[in-house]
């Protein structure tokens, strides 16, 4: 019987409302149950997966998980069903029928009580004595210039602000005006506000008039603020939408807050006159419906709304500005009930509904915003650099990665928090599907695990990049010894990465003893190879054998060292071809190191001319043909060796050096002998090719031997 009692009287209560606000309560509390649950939940399945630990470490499954998923489920539930029935519970308004009933009577015989209302403020104003006048009038002069003589003030500000103006950027110069003209507009409440606050603090006199006017003061700076901050967002083309739509948004929001401000300071005067306290509450209800019906003018400007979400090129947003533009009007209507559902004392319910919507929206679109802002700094940083500046190039794509991690990061928790669907998650997450050692395992340590390492990785990424632009070149450290310091900080990183997302999930040592054993034992079975490119990566890098950018040759391949990994060196040619070098084969094999002592190697040219030429001539002329070369290294003379007389030629080398880093042997020898062909041709020096002399004797008969 109390139950049914207590039924039908929550039914009496709500049927005070109109049938669609009921359908909208339910309709909310059906879609919206997730977000009363967060913060009174018990500690998640991970902790409780603890009891059900073992004395020796090793990897298992848990017993009957679907069991444990059920009775967590049904104790959710109940919570739930308690924390539900309070948002059906209306608010007391603080009136009833009686008071209305009231004010009209106190409104229809007020001309008779005009004279006593006169009577009350002249009272009121022998209270105030000589300085309260002179504050109150001082107040209405200010409020009179405020109107009337801020142009006259602005104008002067903009003269003498005009040589700062000269040295700032043209960009910034329309928002450096609109924050003068804001203040300007603002200046005379500010400064009352100002002194007002200051008199209170030397001179702390206690009085029902003084507190109201430190009040209106306050909302009279406010309400400038707003109104002119208003102004110049949406009518000074600061904004990339049409000047009508913003003239049109701003002329409806002045109103509102205006009436919003003003219809506070009129409450707050009531309260001053010691007005009853249920006559305050219709007061402030009639305004709350007011201020909502407002609100229905400005929200019916879809064009104009829409126009104020700017242009960014990301499909995440594209597809929210798309979908706030198909859903507008249901939006719109749903914020029109929740308005209404607010005046009638649904407070609590009207509080989810929009932090689980607007909420999420003004969050989603800060971020973006922020994340727009910073990516176009940074962009426009790198543009600003050289394009061969490779240490600026690794720099700007680390801090990209980084900030599309904190941005997606922050958005996705941010608006399950809101949703009050973080926890719920994680909840739902925590269940172990396997123990290790004495550590339940679950989606949700796997979750964690792996955004902490991923933070990690980014975060050893940008560091190196930071040191690579602007540290290392600033000490003038060595290029190779500034890659081993970069490997070492970022294995590292890794390392301690590793170890904060073990923490974070709540595993201890004996884990890492049972992974080396398995190590060990992958090792000993089948991973020598891997091991050995390990080790073989190290010894390359800390013991400076090869490091990056040095130029190598393998065999028959000459390149560059572009990256010592874990397993292999990329080493790029200057065909373009990349090769992958096993780490282990270059501390096993011979290999040639052109830069680790000494990056000049000599070359051999050699050349052929016919045995009518000159030696000495022939000497110049290759002497020369190397001095011309630019390719050719200048504080290395060349030579030139006389080697041999052939069959057919007088054989010569040409011996120069060149810096084998910064181009091949084979260019500078063909160079060499474009030149050297053209310059013997020019001298009349013949290039010879093998001649055979055949040689016929006659006058000897048959069967005589030639002599």
């Amino acid at each position: 019987m109390r139950k049914s009692s207590r039924m039908l009287e929550r039914v009496r209560q709500i049927s005070v409302l109109p049938r669609v606000a009921r359908i909208l309560i339910f309709v909310a509390l059906f879609f919206g149950i997730g977000h009363l649950a967060p913060h009174g939940w018990a500690k998640t399945a991970e902790t409780d997966g603890q009891e059900t630990s073992l004395s020796s470490p090793g990897l298992r499954l848990p017993g009957d998980v679907q069991k444990a998923a059920e009775e967590e489920i049904a104790r959710e539930r109940k919570k739930l069903e308690s924390r539900v029935r309070p948002l059906l519970k209306a608010e007391p308004l603080g009136f009833d029928g009686k008071t209305v009933r009231r004010v009209w009577r106190g409104l229809v015989t007020l001309p008779s009580r005009i004279p006593g209302f006169v009577q009350h403020v002249k009272e009121a104003s022998r209270l105030l004595g000589l300085v309260g006048s002179l504050v109150l009038l001082a107040f209405l002069v200010a409020l009179f210039y405020s109107f009337f003589g801020q142009r006259k003030v602005l104008r002067k500000i903009e003269k003498a602000l005009e040589p700062l103006r000269f040295h700032m950027r043209s960009s910034l110069d329309p928002y450096f005006l609109s924050i003068a003209r804001i203040l300007t507009a603002s200046l005379i409440p500010l400064i009352l506000f100002g002194v007002f606050t200051l008199i209170r603090v030397f001179f702390p006199y206690e009085a029902s008039w003084l507190t109201l006017l430190g009040r209106l003061f306050r909302i009279w700076a406010i309400g400038a603020l707003v109104i002119n901050f208003l102004r110049e967002a949406l009518t000074r083309e600061h904004l990339p939408i049409p000047i009508s739509s913003g003239i049109s948004i701003f002329r409806v929001a002045r109103f509102i807050t205006l009436y919003t401000l003003i219809s506070i300071a009129l409450f707050w005067s009531l309260q001053v006159f010691r007005i009853p306290a249920d006559v305050l509450a219709l007061l402030k209800f009639l305004v709350s419906l007011t201020i909502v019906f407002s609100f229905l003018f400005l929200l019916l400007k879809k064009k104009s709304i829409i126009a104020l979400l700017p242009d960014l090129p990301y499909r995440s947003y594209r597809i929210f500005v798309h979908g706030f533009d198909r859903f507008y009007y249901p939006a719109m209507v749903y914020t029109f009930l929740t308005g209404l559902l607010w005046c009638f004392g649904y407070k609590a319910l009207c509080k989810v509904l929009w932090i689980k919507t607007w909420a999420v929206v003004g969050v989603f679109l800060a971020i973006m915003l922020s994340y727009h802002v910073i990516r176009r700094l940074i962009t426009r940083w790198i543009d600003r650099r050289d394009e061969t500046d490779q240490a600026a190039r690794f720099l700007f794509k680390a801090l990209r990665a980084a900030l599309l991690y904190v941005t997606v990061a922050a958005v996705l928790l941010s608006a399950l928090e809101l949703l009050g669907l973080l926890h719920p998650i994680q909840k739902m997450l925590s269940f172990p599907v396997a123990v290790l050692g004495e550590t339940p395992l679950s989606l949700w340590v796997f979750i964690k695990a792996a955004l902490v390492i991923l933070a990690f990785v980014l975060f050893s990424r940008l560091l190196r990049a930071w040191l690579d632009y602007k540290v290392y070149p600033r000490v003038g450290l060595e290029e190779g010894l500034a890659y081993a310091i970069d490997t070492f900080l970022n294995y590292l990183l890794l390392a301690i990465g590793l170890l904060f997302s073990m923490r974070a999930v709540g595993l201890d040592l004996r884990v890492l003893m049972v992974l080396a054993g398995a190590v060990g034992i992958g090792i000993g079975l089948g991973l020598q190879n891997v091991a050995a490119n390990l080790v073989s990566s190290f010894l390359l890098v800390f013991g400076r054998r090869i490091k990056k950018g040095d130029w190598i040759q393998v065999g028959d391949t000459l390149g560059a060292v572009r990256e010592v990994g874990l397993a292999a060196t990329r080493v790029w040619t200057r065909d373009n071809i990349e090769y992958l070098v096993p780490n282990s084969d270059l501390t096993s094999n011979m290999i040639t190191n052109y830069s680790l002592s000494e990056p000049l190697i000599r070359i051999h040219v050699p050349v052929g001319v016919s045995y009518n030429s000159n030696p000495s001539q022939v000497t110049e002329i290759l002497l020369k043909a190397a001095t011309e070369n630019e390719h050719v290294n200048k504080q290395r003379e060349p030579s030139v060796w006389f080697t041999e007389y052939a069959d057919s030629s007088l054989n010569f080398e040409l011996l120069v050096w060149i810096d084998i880093r910064q181009v091949s042997r084979n260019f500078v020898r063909s160079q060499l002998y474009y030149r050297i062909f053209e310059a013997l041709g020019e001298a009349g020096i013949e290039i010879p090719y093998p001649q055979r002399d055949i040689h016929i004797r006659s006058g000897f008969h048959r069967g005589e031997a030639p002599e």
